[in-house]
């Protein structure tokens, strides 16, 4: 079963912790709740004021691809730290980029660009092996 808290609400926006998904007999048979389960649990481990890529991401854990990854995100990570999975040029999440940069300023995120809303991929990204 997916842990409570990881629902269909996207990216932190309301998200009822108390609250759980079911799982589907799809899901169940095909290893997709553990997938799921695999790259919550990673965001879970970056650290404050680090970022891990969707694609980094999926080849770290072996299996997938960067969209899977950000369907995952979308559909489950409103109980993780969302903000910390960026894409692979360093863009905020698309739609809740005000939030995210909230929370990186929060954090000391290294940025960049002329307006400082991309992540530093340079000096922020985190290696699960590190």
């Amino acid at each position: 079963m997916i842990r409570a808290g990881h629902n269909r609400i996207p990216y932190g926006g309301g998200v009822d912790r108390r609250t759980s998904r079911t799982r589907t007999p799809a899901a169940a048979s095909d290893g997709v709740e553990e997938y799921v389960e695999a790259v919550l649990s990673l965001v879970e481990q970056i650290p404050p004021g680090r970022v891990m890529t969707y694609g980094s991401i999926a080849e770290w854990l072996g299996r997938g691809g960067p969209r899977r990854v950000g369907a995952i995100m979308a559909q489950y990570g409103g109980g993780v730290p969302w903000h910390r999975v960026v894409n692979a040029s360093g863009r905020l999440v698309p739609g809740h980029e005000v939030e995210a940069l909230r929370r990186h300023r929060a954090e000391g995120t290294p940025m960049r660009g002329p307006n400082r809303d991309h992540v530093d991929l340079a000096a922020a990204f985190w290696h699960p092996d590190a």
